[in-house]
């Protein structure tokens, strides 16, 4: 009888921006268990996500509140044989990984005493950097710049535009529908083809932008996409427009070029890797709140006039049929 194999469990039971800036710590922990099962913990929403990294074999559902620490009651058939908080730097996280009494616990709080040089969180740090620094601290190789997801199988609804996504998880990070929808204006008027879309719960927000923009009914992705399908439109997309949220991550997962508006939260802690690729438009300050309830003044400080300059420049790099309108459409 064969005996089953041995697990690591990964908590990281946030967002999907949050999941593909762990990228490259979950591949880094795939490598140094090549012969272990690894589990992540994560929302079932993301299970399909998570599937697509190629460092998960299975997930755990798991989620709290307000990004809250969640209790992994779900967990089954004895300790993990490493355990790995991937979620925060607080003893919430690491103390609900521990409830399962694992053979080894990875861990920024109360870390292992043995490490010569054990991690340290610093808050000036960028979240992909982060994790890879934090397992570096155990012995584990992981590259800040493995990033990349394949192109997906499935069809995009809408290969080639130039994808305008309005939404985020907080009002803090939603640049106004009213700019959103001037600034998708301005790139049909340029004669590129533009869809929006929104995550689930957003379609009010959608329709806002695209009724202020007149965009046909195809154009109009509402209803919160599959992560397939949001995978293929983003990785055959011209170009993608956003907040700092999940989307932008995505289209830095498949290299497609994309323009970031940034707000309570620098991109130097959150943004893109500086290439020619990606543009984040930021206007330097305090931190914010990017939970909050209003939209941060640094964001709201970002024009539409330059949001479409930096559009019009990287849809430019890629030649002039880049996103074009077909006649019969136009």
């Amino acid at each position: 009888m064969t005996s089953a194999p041995p697990r690591v469990l990964v908590l990281r039971a946030l967002g999907l921006g949050d999941l593909l800036a762990g990228v490259p710590a979950l591949r880094g922990v795939r490598r140094a268990f090549p012969r272990h099962r690894v589990v992540l913990a994560l929302p079932a929403a993301l299970a399909q996500a998570a599937s697509a990294t190629g460092a998960v074999d299975a997930v755990l559902p798991a989620e709290a509140p307000h990004r809250g620490v969640p209790v992994l009651e779900g967990w089954r058939g004895g300790p993990p044989d490493v355990a790995v908080d991937l979620h925060g730097n607080g003893p919430e996280s690491r103390d609900a990984l521990a409830v399962l009494s694992p053979r080894r616990l990875l861990a920024y709080a109360h870390p292992d005493p043995s490490l010569a040089r054990p991690p340290v969180w610093r808050p000036d740090q960028h979240e992909r950097e982060r994790w890879c620094d934090f397992l570096a601290a155990y012995g584990i190789a992981a590259d800040p710049d493995d990033v990349r997801l394949p192109v997906p199988a499935t069809a995009s609804p809408a290969p080639g535009a130039v994808v305008v996504h309005p939404g985020a998880q907080a009002a803090s990070r939603r640049w106004p529908a009213a700019r959103f929808a001037r600034l998708a204006h301005t790139l049909r008027e340029a004669g590129h083809r533009v869809v929006v879309t929104g995550g689930p719960g957003e379609d009010a927000l959608v329709l806002e932008v695209a009724h202020g923009v007149r965009l046909p009914a195809e154009d109009v992705l509402r209803g919160g996409l599959a992560f397939p399908e949001l995978s293929a439109l983003v990785a055959r997309a011209a170009l993608v427009v956003s907040g700092d949220t999940g989307l932008a991550h995505l289209a830095v997962a498949h290299a497609t070029p994309s323009v970031t508006l940034f707000g309570p939260v620098s991109p130097r802690l959150w943004g893109p890797p500086r290439t020619g690729r990606h543009l984040a438009l930021w206007r330097a300050g305090p931190p914010g709140d990017p939970h909050g309830d209003h939209p941060d003044p640094r964001l709201l400080r970002i024009g539409v006039e330059e949001t479409a300059a930096a559009c019009l420049a990287l849809l430019a790099r890629r030649g002039p049929e880049a996103s074009r309108v077909p006649a019969s459409r136009a």
